[in-house]
């Protein structure tokens, strides 16, 4: 059984489990086994390979909590679609006849819109022939080889029903009910520390414009969601809006662009940072106020008028969604916009030892886990202590002071995201040291951001619309100064600005 010191707030766990064996659950495992002081650590993942959902699937039906608004959070455990085992799709591990397969959110042409050599984790390189911006073919493998050391931890085809503590007090153990999906049979057990690794692009959000749903009844399938977007010449010739404007509406529109009538309608409320210079072939306009059934329109905010629309792909994003923690009290799911009562985007402050990796957006989230990680990993091997339940709840509220308490609230836009790593890392490394650990006993070191970071953060907008403007001659390019941009260079340029020679 865990522990605690009320006292000093340090908390001891001997069994671990973690939901997820996508990059933040294998991250997490990493962290775990290298503090050498918990008797049990598993993953529990459904699906029959590591890699979460950069496992593709080609499938892109709407799924059944899927609905036009699309505005309840609260999701489900999904049944899996059986589908023979492909090697093109099995990247890292071998399946023999029918395997389980969760849909993905993964397009066929996505590439990611972080350079590798900013979003890699920091003990394996990226190989050699990547292209700057990978395929999600090569971003799967990298990960499945990333977490080629702690497979022998997971529990594949394993789906977390339900996730309660035994008794009413703070640090009372976990009943985690679990399901075999192979044979539908239910497990439960009892673990000291639960790190929720599942991450948040499970449930679509579509909101609730006046119209929407009249006009989703006479015209059916015409509306969708980014989640179900696979290849843009289901759009050929067709009048097309995509509302949206984050990485995936970027990407999404330009791709739809290539095969739909001109101009496709891009609707958002601000200027996408993916945006660089104006393009012929898309529209700009703000965001759509109601929709017309009679005439197939659609009536934007500026009373913009557009009629006989062909398909509307929304971009909108994702609620946060943990149907195996309903039960659990206080609640940690109210609207879906964030996950409430947790403390630096990490702890759940009632009962600290539940966490959650990735909740943060508008990051780099492969070394953001990282470094969570390394700080979840030693809290709950008893090496770092936990500030007071009060002083964690302040933190909540500042942050809600600052950024509402809403959809902002796990946001960390640029520098945040570098600040929040280096301060995770900096906690991390505060721990006690303990003997037989690697390091000198500080253990597994956590990643920091030096100013190269901060640099290739602060411009991979304009790197990412560079490269893409390479069109085919993208794949060849594997460096940042193929595409114009040096790190050298830029630090001659601020010398010579300050007066420096270098």
């Amino acid at each position: 059984m865990g522990s605690i010191d009320t006292e000093m707030n340090i908390l001891k766990a001997r069994t671990v489990a973690v939901i997820g064996a996508g990059p933040s659950g294998l991250v997490a495992a990493k962290y775990l086994r290298a503090e050498k002081a918990f008797s049990k650590i598993v993953l529990f993942e459904q699906r029959s390979r590591s890699g979460g959902i950069w496992n593709y699937t080609g499938d892109h039906r709407n799924e059944d909590l899927f609905t036009i608004p699309q505005v309840d959070p609260r999701g489900k455990n999904q049944d899996p679609k059986w589908s023979s085992s492909q090697k093109t799709q099995n990247v890292g591990i071998e399946t023999d006849g029918n395997e389980p397969s969760f849909l993905s959110p993964i397009y066929d042409r996505l590439e990611t819109n972080i350079p590798h050599g900013l979003m890699g984790f920091q003990d394996l390189d990226w190989p050699q022939d990547s292209q700057l911006f990978p395929k999600h073919e090569t971003v799967l493998k990298y990960i499945q080889d990333y977490g080629a050391d702690v497979e022998d931890l997971v529990q594949f085809e394993t789906q977390v029903l339900n996730v309660e503590p035994i008794s009413t007090q703070p640090l009372s153990p976990w009943k985690v009910l679990t399901r075999d999906i192979r044979s539908d049979s239910r497990h439960e057990e009892t673990f000291d520390a639960v790190i929720v690794a599942n991450g948040h692009f499970i449930v679509p959000y579509i909101p609730d414009i006046p119209g929407i749903q009249d006009w989703n009844e006479r015209y059916p399938g015409v509306i969708t969601h980014a989640k179900y977007y696979r290849n843009p010449e289901e759009f050929k010739n067709k009048k097309v809006i995509v509302v949206g404007n984050s990485a995936s509406g970027s990407d999404i529109s330009t791709q739809i662009a290539q095969y739909s009538s001109h101009p496709l309608l891009w609707s958002s409320k601000s200027t996408s940072i993916f945006k660089v210079g104006t393009s012929s072939v898309k529209r700009e306009l703000p965001p759509i106020a109601k929709f017309l059934p009679t005439t197939r329109g659609i009536e934007f905010e500026d009373g913009t008028v557009e009629e006989e629309i062909d398909a509307i792909v929304f971009a909108t994003g994702y609620f946060y969604s943990l149907p195996f923690l309903e039960n659990v009290t206080p609640k940690l799911i109210e609207d879906g916009s964030h996950v409430q009562h947790t403390y630096q985007h990490l702890f759940y402050t009632p009962r600290p030892t539940l966490s959650f990796l990735a909740l943060p957006q508008r990051v780099i989230p492969f070394p953001l886990s990282e470094a969570q990680a390394a700080v979840v990993s030693r809290v709950y091997s008893g090496r770092l202590s936990l500030p007071s339940s009060s002083i964690m709840q302040s933190w909540e509220k500042g942050v809600i002071e600052e950024m509402g308490n809403g959809r902002n609230f796990h946001l960390l836009p640029f520098p945040k995201d570098g600040n929040y790593i280096n301060e995770m890392a900096h906690w991390a490394l505060s721990a006690t040291p303990r003997d037989g650990l690697d390091n000198d006993g500080k253990g597994k070191l956590p990643p920091i951001w030096g100013a190269w970071e901060f640099w290739c953060r602060e411009n991979f907008p304009q790197i990412r619309a560079a490269f893409g403007a390479l069109g085919e001659k993208r794949f060849a390019v594997r460096k940042l100064e193929e595409v114009g941009f040096s790190y050298e260079a830029y630090l001659r340029a601020q010398a010579k600005e300050e007066g420096k020679v270098i």
